[in-house]
């Protein structure tokens, strides 16, 4: 199976982000940032690559999937991984460094994993454990919380399945934190949390740990986790049925005291969060988020408005109904991953 790969400049832009108020305390990126994006539209992976403030080059990988969802990098082998929600698998090829501007190429898959999901949504990376949570209803009964987390282990170039955990919740967003596994809770506003994920090498039922409630969030789907910043990031997307503007996400900074601080069913106040949000975002279905802790920037997969985009916003410290900093037009966005350089 080929790949190929164009190269283009994209037609976006950078918003200034301007106020009436002192912005002394805004920095602009000023190292390169590489944000891998998948969609639903056509299974291809687009690479934004952000350098010194600067409009960002994009790079398209033309895949065989006619949709994917969660997407990773690895820097150790210069390969991208993402979820082919057609295939039901995961999927990795070479990210090939040396592509020049304008440069047209083919590759070759180099790893194609199992095909063995029903409805596979973001992944989650641990060592060689590819963790992938799946959102298809397990019972049949859709009043049920419940979903499933494919746990596969990777060795040289193949993915293998190691067990299958069903969750009690509706899965969507994951993350790792050290050998921590958070999820968020899709159709409500809390987050999760089963520790020690890994060592449950099983195949059967996982409860959680932990369930904690973001005060003023409707509905989550993605999150991210910033370890050098201990900023914990996580999308809204508002009503289903409103794709356009009801979207936003919340920044929770000095994230593990406020995590720990409070109790199983509790709640995390909006006194203790960073909240965007308002027509201005160009956010209706944000469903997925990478977050820069060292110059305070987010970047969104946006699956609603206008169609699909992905955003950034640059110095998130104040929050409120601000444009975004960057917008480029991609259909049907799914997910995002941020890799610096």
């Amino acid at each position: 199976m080929k790949k190929q790969i164009l190269t283009m400049m994209a037609a976006g832009f950078m918003a200034a982000m301007t106020s009436c108020e002192d912005n002394g305390g805004m920095n602009p990126m000023n190292t390169t940032a590489m944000v891998y994006a998948s969609n639903n539209a056509n299974g291809d992976v687009t690479l934004y690559e952000y350098e010194n403030n600067s409009m960002a080059t994009t790079t398209t990988y033309e895949s065989s999937s006619s949709a994917a969802d969660g997407v990773y990098y690895d820097a150790s082998s210069d390969q991208i991984f993402q979820v082919s929600r057609s295939d039901k698998g995961i999927e990795g090829f070479s990210a090939d460094a040396s592509v020049s501007v304008g440069g047209l190429i083919n590759v070759n898959i180099s790893i194609d994993g199992p095909n063995d999901m029903e409805s596979p949504r973001e992944m989650a990376v641990n060592g060689n454990f590819y963790v992938v949570a799946d959102n298809a209803d397990v019972d049949g009964d859709s009043n049920t919380p419940d979903g499933r987390l494919f746990v596969y282990q990777k060795s040289g170039n193949s993915f293998m399945l190691r067990n299958v955990i069903t969750t009690d919740i509706k899965l969507w967003g994951i993350t790792f934190i050290g050998d921590d596994l958070y999820a968020v809770v899709d159709t409500d506003n809390e987050l999760a949390v089963y520790t020690d994920f890994l060592s449950n090498s099983s195949t059967g039922m996982l409860t959680t740990g932990k369930r904690v409630a973001i005060e003023g969030l409707v509905r989550t789907h993605g999150l991210t986790y910033d370890a050098a910043s201990n900023t914990m990031v996580m999308t809204d997307i508002g009503q289903a049925s409103n794709g356009q503007d009801d979207g936003g996400f919340y920044i929770i900074e000095n994230f593990m005291s406020k995590f720990d601080g409070t109790a199983n069913g509790g709640m995390i106040s909006t006194s203790e969060t960073i909240i965007v949000s308002g027509s201005n975002t160009m956010m209706g279905n944000p469903v997925d988020v990478a977050y820069d802790g060292a110059t305070k920037t987010v970047f969104i997969a946006e699956a609603g408005n206008g169609g699909g985009r992905v955003l950034s916003f640059a110095n998130v410290t104040s929050g409120g109904n601000i444009a975004p900093s960057t917008n480029y037009n991609l259909e049907s966005a799914s997910s995002v991953y941020l890799h610096k350089m």
